[in-house]
């Protein structure tokens, strides 16, 4: 049997399996992408890390550099406040140093006084540049002058100005400086009492024409006779008014403003008193103007004959001083209360609302009004109300607490303490209901008296007749309505305008008169509205 001859041929390769490639393929993809995303985070790592550090950086760098403009900014009140600050030890020296020029002035060492007043100014310099320039005081700028003023502030204590002699000469000049600042209060007070008295030029104007009218036309007089001797004036079936002053356009605002907001015109009747000087002026003004039909009666003061100082304690004291104000030479007394140095508290005008039962005998019920107030409503009904058995009906000003009787009169006085409450209410005068029959019933121009005796040495009150009207009227006051009578539109100028419009009567008390340049210009209309503006004499003084 044959054999097979042997095969040489290379054995073949077995080929590998097609998932094997694909395995080895998805897994060389997935390790590049691997490495891919790797290296791209650390990059973005190490960036957000370089980006923070840079922001970090720019805060650093910002907050050193404020640190630094805040430590070398100079704080003077701080630097002033340190111990062991220059600018301290400077002003304490000057302090010092200023005691002692007064001292060395009054014992007339004018050379250390000057050498002193140097020292300081040079001391107020450099301070002043300090501050401007935002740096402290160096040694080397606050160490001459700290020698300097300490040596002669040595040299002042040398010559015997120790410091007890510096301190009495300050008490003694601080004293002398409180009693200047007192005059100058006082001296304040008067000389703007006497602005409110004032009248303008153009006022003054008017009267002297009018004046004039009365001397030259005797229809004038003619006229004003018959108004006096009219039977209209004592008939208690109209409604009365009374107005004490002698300012002529303030009277006639006054008349104005009653007569346009009433009801019934004709039924109103006006008494006037003034004094001798403005009598031709307001005869001759309320006789040629037409007032609605209206009375209007002009008396003067100086026809009252029985009111003299036999009479009137008041009338008593006005006797003391003199046409211009002044204490006669012959006058025992050394020392006079300031009231009767004061214009408006010499008037006599001004204490006639204590005497109108006096004036007016037959009249039962008046209406008071000041000569700075407008009436804006109806006033008729006030002769309507029940004053239920008083004898004023006002209102009450003691919603503020500065209104109780406490802040107008002296409660330390015993004769006050045992009859009157402290803490009753005070009321305005200004708009008053004054029931005449309960007046002279009552005798309440007797009280008026009465307090003005006990007051005669000023330890009461000390101005004005309102304190004096509180105590008379005290326990005989009604209360009215706070809306019938609106004050204080001489002196304040934060009145709710909601409280003006509702006012039947708004009230210009205190020294800013509306005919007044000073008067606060946002209540002047209330009261320019009822002046005449067209009226001749008006016009040719207004533009003279």
């Amino acid at each position: 049997m044959r054999r097979r001859a042997a095969d040489y041929r290379r054995r073949v390769r077995r080929r590998l399996s097609i998932w094997i490639w694909l395995f080895l393929v998805l897994f060389s993809v997935a390790g590049c992408v691997l490495i891919f995303v790797q290296h791209n985070f650390q990059d973005h790592d190490h960036g957000q890390v370089q980006f923070q550090d840079q922001d970090r950086q720019t805060v650093l760098d910002r907050d050193a550099r404020n640190i630094q403009v805040t430590h070398n900014r100079l704080n003077l009140t701080k630097e002033i406040g340190s111990a062991n600050s220059y600018a301290r030890q400077l002003l304490e020296q000057m302090t010092l140093a200023k005691a002692y020029v007064v001292i060395a002035k009054e014992h007339n060492n004018l050379h250390l006084a000057w050498q002193l007043s140097s020292k300081i100014r040079n001391c107020q310099s450099l301070l002043s540049k300090a501050s401007m320039r935002a740096d402290p005081i160096t040694q080397e700028e606050a160490e001459p002058l700290i020698i300097s003023l300490s040596s002669l502030i040595l040299k002042s204590q040398d010559a015997h100005y120790d410091l007890a002699t510096t301190m009495m000469t300050m008490k003694s000049h601080i004293q002398a400086l409180e009693a200047r600042a007192n005059a100058a209060t006082v001296q304040s007070a008067y000389f703007g009492n006497l602005a409110a008295g004032s009248l303008p030029k153009n006022h003054h104007c008017v009267n002297v024409k009018l004046v004039a009218d009365w001397i030259t036309n005797k229809r004038i007089k003619e006229l004003a006779d018959e108004n006096n001797n009219s039977p209209r004036l004592s008939d208690n079936n109209l409604y009365h008014f009374c107005l004490f002053s002698d300012n002529l356009m303030a009277i006639s605002a006054v008349v104005n403003s009653t007569i346009s907001n009433a009801d019934h015109p004709k039924q109103l009747v006006f008494h006037i008193v003034t004094n001798g000087a403005n009598y031709a002026a307001m005869q001759a003004w309320f006789v040629t103007n037409d007032f609605k039909g209206s009375m209007i009666e002009i008396q003067k003061v100086e026809d009252f004959t029985w009111l003299n100082a036999s009479y009137s304690p008041v009338v008593k004291n006005f006797k003391k001083v003199d046409f211009f104000g002044y204490p006669y030479e012959d006058s025992q007394d050394s020392e006079h209360d300031p009231k009767f140095l004061n214009e408006k508290y010499e008037s006599l005008l001004n204490h006639l609302r204590f005497y109108i039962p006096e004036i007016y005998p037959h009249l039962e019920k008046v209406v008071f009004l000041d000569d700075d107030v407008i009436v804006q409503k109806d006033l008729t009904p006030l002769f309507s109300l029940d004053l239920h058995g008083n004898v004023n009906g006002a209102v009450e000003t003691c919603l503020e607490a500065h209104h109780r009787l406490y802040k107008y009169l002296n409660f330390s006085n015993p004769v006050l303490s045992s009859k009157i409450d402290p803490q009753g209410c005070g009321w305005a005068f200004g708009l008053n209901v004054f029931d005449l029959v309960a007046w002279r019933n009552a005798n309440v121009t007797d009280m008026y008296h009465y307090w003005e005796e006990q007051n005669a040495d000023g330890n009461l009150w000390k101005l004005g007749t309102l304190p004096a009207g509180l105590l008379a009227f005290y326990g005989r006051t009604e209360p009215l309505d706070r809306r019938w009578h609106v004050l204080g539109l001489g002196f304040d100028v934060n009145i709710d305008s909601r409280l003006i419009e509702s006012a039947a009567v708004v009230h210009f008390n205190g020294n800013m008169k509306p005919w007044l340049k000073i008067g606060i210009g946002r209540y002047k209309p209330l009261w320019q509205r009822y002046v005449d503006r067209n009226h001749p004499y008006i016009l040719a003084c207004a533009t003279s």
